[in-house]
């Protein structure tokens, strides 16, 4: 396999190039357009001076026919054009992703950040720095709404898991359809004006059933009434009959168009505010639609893109957008007469409600699988740029952990990688260490590959085997002086809620970062040791770091349900240096004065300020 980076690098340079040249191109199209605009204005000149001068009136014919198609001609360059930035960008975006400079990309997911979630925050999912940020190539509301719920809602079936890392695989080797699908998603970004980014609007017009305009009386006489009046007009004109009664028919359908034109403008306005999303749609439907898949779970989303007569999503959502292109003619002036003899208002109307009845129920299903694709494409993207990285095995043993490099997804340059072990009869690891030793970071790093490892995605190991469980953190708590609620009392609220969790009937995986570290020694202590034996007692299993040493006695009263590891820093030339690597047992160095001399704080000489 190529080098992901070399690749990127490739497809910049290629696109770089491309997009100057069909630049130009285009301008070359453009000063064309003006010549044939005036050899066709000289044309029109010359015939209306000699109308029998037919060399003249075929030329303006010919140069009409010719600008319609160099007009054409220069859209198809322009979206061509667009179409190659955005690959360009994209590409860019993926190597800055390698090189570690993601943290500059848009869309940090902060409306997705939740406060109260069980892990999602002390965890880093969303935001700046986030897991989200790293990996989202989503753009539509349904692919980042999709890809947030996945992230943060794990699936606790390991059938479900198993199959989405097949498709993930799969998605992972198809790196150039991915990039069509993300430039197409980015495109209903750029021509998306609606605010109703969720669609809410569209799907409930989808599915409100107008019963009026499926009414068959009413259908036959719209149908029939324009041909009457028309065969009156022709036959009152030929004085076949009186030309009152064409007219009393034309005044009857202009009265019929004015007393639903209010509700017709208000339906026409909703379908015409979404015309741009319908198209970007339909065109990423049709590239999903055109992929060549085998997994099962993609193939499932593929059937899904039919309406209940089997018709296909792209197609359905494509007479969609010629219905909706239809409704604007009654916005020129100049179709009004042609509105009213022909009833064009009442005829778009019935032509909506039967697209409504065909497929309006299914709408919702299809923009639901725009999303889960989106979101999919995004766990790819971990495969393809981290061929290293392994798939984990999800195991239907109770309460296991073992990973063996196991390092931080989003410390691409700095990443430690280390290996934790959790199985019977060990059901918790505590963490000692000084102060930025890495006990958090190491947290964050059993969090976070779990939270991969049940979305389907690869993981930063070199082996990863895991129980299905129930991600529980406390590791940022703060005050809230709204709800008047101390950090301290926060904490202790968190690990409440962690504790009834774990009474349920499913496992939980626990990691508890500084525990009680807001209170006194004695108070922590105690409360801590009281802490972990009724999570042991409720079966669940984690992590917990603590600068509480004498909680390492809890290994020998657990009698091995609890361990104990730690991280140590080394001095050289008056300099503290960590190695991050965790080691086994208690820690036996401690640095916080050593640091607040660090830091140019004065402190008494006489005290020691550091065990070396």
């Amino acid at each position: 396999m190529k080098n992901p980076s070399d690749l990127y690098k490739k497809r910049i340079d290629c696109y770089s190039k491309l997009a100057p040249r069909i630049s130009k191109h285009m301008d070359v199209v453009g000063y064309i357009r003006i010549v044939i605009a005036v050899v066709t204005i000289l044309s029109g000149v010359s015939f209306f001076r000699d109308t029998s001068d037919y060399i003249s009136f075929g030329i303006i014919i010919f140069s009409i026919g010719l600008f319609i198609y160099a007009v054409n001609f220069h859209n198809k360059l322009k979206s061509y054009h667009k179409h190659i930035c955005i690959l360009k960008k994209i590409n860019e975006m993926s190597n800055d992703r390698l090189k570690g400079k993601w943290t500059d990309f848009s869309d940090k997911g902060e409306e997705f950040i939740d406060e109260f979630h069980c892990f999602s925050k002390d965890l880093d999912i969303f935001g700046k720095g986030s897991l989200y940020q790293w990996i989202n190539s989503t753009t539509t509301y349904m692919g980042r709404t999709k890809l947030a719920n996945i992230l943060t809602n794990p699936t606790n079936e390991k059938d479900e898991i198993e199959k989405r890392q097949k498709a993930i695989r799969e998605l992972s080797k198809k790196r150039w359809w991915r990039q069509r699908l993300q430039a197409e998603s980015m495109l209903v970004l750029e021509k998306n004006n609606v605010k109703d980014k969720s669609n809410k609007d569209l799907l409930k017009w989808a599915v409100a059933k107008d019963s009026i305009y499926l009414n068959s009386y009413l259908k036959l006489i719209i149908r029939i009434l324009p041909i009457i009046t028309v065969i009156t007009f022709i036959l009152s004109i030929n004085d076949y009959i009186t030309f009152k009664l064409p007219l009393l028919l034309i005044t009857m359908q202009f009265l019929m168009l004015l007393a639903n034109a209010k509700e017709i403008s208000k339906q026409f306005d909703l379908v015409f505010k979404y015309k741009n999303s319908i198209k970007a749609y339909e065109k990423i439907i049709d590239h999903f639609e055109k992929g060549n898949f085998k997994s099962q779970y993609i193939m499932n989303l593929k059937d899904k893109l039919r309406n209940e007569d089997g018709l296909i999503a792209s197609r359905q959502l494509k007479n969609l957008d010629k219905l909706v292109e239809r409704t604007l003619y009654r916005k020129n002036m100049l179709f009004f007469p042609i509105n009213i003899i022909t009833l064009w208002d009442y005829q778009c109307m019935i032509k909506l409600e039967q697209w409504k009845k065909q497929s309006g129920l299914s709408i919702k299903s299809w923009l639901d699988v725009i999303g889960e694709i989106e979101a999919l494409s995004s766990l790819a993207i971990i495969d393809y740029d981290n061929p290293k990285w392994i798939k984990p095995t999800i195991t239907d043993k109770r309460s296991v952990l073992n990973a063996k490099h196991l390092g931080h997804p989003l410390l691409t340059n700095k990443r430690v990688c280390n290996d934790i072990n959790i199985d019977n009869p060990t059901k918790i690891l505590l963490i000692t260490g000084s102060n930025m030793s890495g006990k958090s970071t190491l947290l964050r790093t059993v969090g976070i590959n779990l939270v991969l490892a049940y979305s389907g995605a690869v993981v930063c190991a070199k082996y990863l085997r895991c129980s299905i469980m129930d991600i529980q953190t406390c590791m940022r708590t703060s005050d809230n002086l709204e709800r008047g609620i101390s950090s301290f009392y926060a904490e202790l609220q968190r690990i409440k809620l962690i504790i009834n969790e774990s009474k349920k009937d499913k496992e939980v995986f626990f990691l508890l970062d500084e525990i009680f570290k807001g209170t006194n020694s004695y108070d922590r202590h105690i409360g801590a040791k009281m802490v972990m034996k009724q999570l042991l007692k409720n079966k669940a299993m984690g992590l917990v770091s603590t600068h509480d040493l004498e909680l390492g006695d809890l290994e020998k009263e657990s009698k091995g349900k609890i361990k104990n590891y730690h991280f140590q820093e080394n001095y050289k030339n008056n300099n503290i240096y960590f190695d991050y690597k965790l080691s086994n047992g208690i820690s036996k160095t401690r640095n916080a004065l050593y640091l607040i001399k660090m830091a140019g704080i004065d402190i008494d000489e006489e005290i020691n300020v550091g065990d070396k």
